[in-house]
């Protein structure tokens, strides 16, 4: 059964949302109001960020209601995940600015001596585990979301594997995995005594989504987890009601309800990324799933990387010929990923480090090219005609190959 039986229905929840996202956007005009009517403003924030520069540093800091960026002098000690008091000016900041993070200049600042929390101590525990500081980034990273050192993120870029190491559906995926199959058997046992009536499936997806649930908590709601943690949770009923679950319409839905519900996603890239990661998930399924099972796992990665390629390109132009090997990549990190994660538990994530550690301190040649507005806006009007038509979806395999052909081979 699909999602929308009648056209009218998408109108229907488009207008509906967009009343939901209307009163979220009200009430957080009062928080700015309340906001700027404060000339200086007192803040307890998280430092989830610092950029280093040559005379002064830059944290990103998030209290409850805001994220901004802020200076400090290189003398100022403060780590990731501390928290720190101060006053910021408020004259300057706009309602866009607000909502989108902004840069302020800070006064008073100093950290806040607080009892350690859970991540920052599961954050002591990762460093630990490995002497090199940029494979300490790398998986705190991976593992609790911490946003990646500069000099870390910049190399994953020229790797082409920011999308492994930013939490997603991938990694949600390959946590749904673990967890299911952990609680598979201690379920089934107490199943088959006490309740053989039930849907052992969907209770246990209905378990690792509570544990997944724990885990978006954990990481603050990262917004590309909250994406794929909200299609999963629909999935799950979608599945129970005997309803489409891979398709276009859910997406939509699911992008709706996030925007509707945190009206500021809407400026948060990694959401965008992780949308566009799926729309052509869905595109490749609609024109490859009759392929070979075989076939499809060599073309799946492959593909999927290239046709990101020129929307990525617009935002981020670090480019270099190592970056074909992402798909490679990505196949090895369905293994890697949840090794490392087990080899961390038990304390002996630094096993590999020496395997790991090449591709960081490797010098790759790299050079910047953008993709042009008019082919980005091009590429996104083919992309969605080709969820349609099958002669454009032909149209944007030769858009895809093109670009990438020259992307690589003739820049």
């Amino acid at each position: 059964m699909n999602l929308f039986e009648y056209k009218k229905q998408y109108a229907y929840l488009f207008v509906f949302f967009s009343l939901v996202a209307s009163i979220n956007l009200f009430f957080l005009y009062q928080d700015f109001q309340e906001f700027r009517s404060l000339k200086i403003y007192k803040f307890e924030a998280k430092v989830i960020n610092i950029y280093y520069k040559n005379d002064y540093n830059v944290l990103k800091l998030s209290d409850d209601n805001m994220e901004f960026f802020t200076s400090i002098s290189l003398g100022f000690e403060v780590k990731k995940l501390d928290y720190i008091k101060g006053y910021v000016l408020t004259n300057k900041i706009t309602f866009l600015n607000y909502l989108k993070g902004f840069y302020a200049n800070s006064f008073g600042l100093y950290v806040v001596q607080k009892q350690k929390l859970k991540k920052q101590e599961l954050l002591e525990t990762i460093y630990m585990q490995h002497e090199n500081s940029m494979l300490q980034s790398l998986f705190a990273a991976l593992f609790l979301a911490v946003p990646l050192d500069q000099e870390v993120r910049e190399i994953c870029a020229i790797l082409g594997v920011s999308h492994l190491i930013a939490l997603s559906g991938f990694h949600l995926g390959l946590l749904s995995g673990i967890f299911y199959f952990l609680l598979y058997y201690p379920y089934s046992f107490v199943h088959q005594k006490y309740f053989p009536y039930r849907n052992k499936k969907i209770d246990l997806l209905v378990f690792v989504l509570i544990v997944l649930f724990g885990y978006l908590y954990f990481t603050d709601f990262v917004p590309s987890l909250l994406r794929a943690f909200v299609m999963y949770a629909f999935g799950v009923y979608f599945l129970q009601a005997n309803i489409k679950l891979l398709s276009y319409e859910t997406l939509f839905l699911v992008v709706l309800i996030i925007l509707a519900l945190f009206p500021k996603m809407i400026f948060s890239l990694s959401f965008w990324f992780s949308v566009i990661g799926v729309f052509y998930i869905f595109l490749f399924l609609q024109y490859f799933k009759t392929l070979p099972k075989v076939f499809q796992f060599i073309l799946f990665n492959l593909w999927i990387y290239l046709a990101v390629n020129a929307i990525v390109h617009y935002f981020f132009d670090v480019t270099a010929l190592v970056q074909l090997f992402s798909p490679i990549l990505t196949i090895l990190f369905s293994v890697f990923y949840p090794l490392e994660l087990l080899m961390h538990i038990v304390g002996q994530g630094g096993l590999l480090d020496s395997l790991i550690l090449p591709l960081f301190t490797t010098q790759y040649q790299s050079y910047a090219f953008s993709t042009p507005l008019w082919f980005f806006i091009v590429y996104i009007i083919v992309s969605l005609g080709a969820t349609r038509e099958k002669y454009i979806f032909y149209l944007f395999n030769i858009l895809l190959v093109g670009f990438n052909m020259y992307l690589f081979l003739l820049v």
